[in-house]
This record gives structure tokens, sequence and C-alpha cells, in this order.
């Protein structure tokens, strides 16, 4: 578009204030499209990536502890682990090897859902707590 300057009597070539808004509109519309494009394929790759998840935090809170026992893993670790990893479980046991307070601690993790039943994962540790109570009977390991 072409203006008349009045002092100066020189046309100058300008844009009106309508098409630069206009021109600011489909370029910000173009801006967002791509925005929500980018968005939505990360959001989609990280749906590709699988989830490791292992016991490392529960054998963590299980060596606090200066006693072990014999048995399944106590309830307590199993609801933290849960409470930490929604749709997660672990599940295992706890064997004495020696009658001196060394233990096996023998670890499953697995999907509490179907969507993540894949995820099963196995890891076993050995702990030394001698302040236990010790069962009856020489064992020797497995």
């Amino acid at each position: 578009m072409k203006l008349f300057c009045k002092n100066s009597g020189v046309r100058e070539d300008a844009f009106t204030i309508l098409e630069v808004m206009i021109a600011l509109a489909i370029f910000f519309m173009c801006v967002f499209a791509i925005l929500g494009l980018v968005s939505r394929s990360l959001s989609q790759a990280r749906s590709l990536k699988p989830v490791e998840i292992d016991a490392m935090s529960a054998l963590a809170e299980l060596s606090l502890t200066n006693r072990l026992e014999e048995g399944p893993i106590p309830i307590e670790i199993i609801q933290d682990f849960e409470a930490m990893y929604p749709g997660y479980t672990i599940g295992g046991d706890i064997t004495e090897i020696l009658t001196n307070g060394y233990f096996r601690i023998d670890f499953y993790v697995g999907g509490l859902t179907s969507t993540k039943k894949g995820a099963a994962t196995t890891m076993s540790a050995e702990l030394f707590r001698p302040q236990s109570q010790q069962q009856g009977g020489l064992r020797l390991r497995r």
C-alpha cells in the first residue's frame, strides 16, 4: 500500500496495522501447530522406551535393618516399593545360608497391571546380619 506524507509530498510504501496483525496471527498459528506436533512426538517416543525397574530400592531399605528373619520379604518393604513404583510389585524370600547370620535375599519385580506384565526381573543379594535370630542347624549354600 502506498502512503502519502503531507510534509514532504513523497509517497512511502508501508503495511497497515491490519496486515501486520493478520501476518502475526498466521505466524503464531504455525508456531503452535509445530509445537503441538513436537510435543506429541516426544510423548510417543517416551512411551516406546521400556521402563527398567529393579529391586535396588527395596534392597537398600532392607539393608538398613540389623535383623533379618527367614521367610518372605516383609510387607512394609513391599508396600513402600509399590508406592514408589505404581503398577509394579516386588516379592521374594529371605533364606539363612549359614548359622552365623549370613542371609540370601531373592527378589523378583513384576507388573501388577496387564500393560506392565512383561517387566519381570529377578535379583539376588547376600547380607551379613549377625544380630538376627539364628535358626538351628548348619546349612550349606543351595
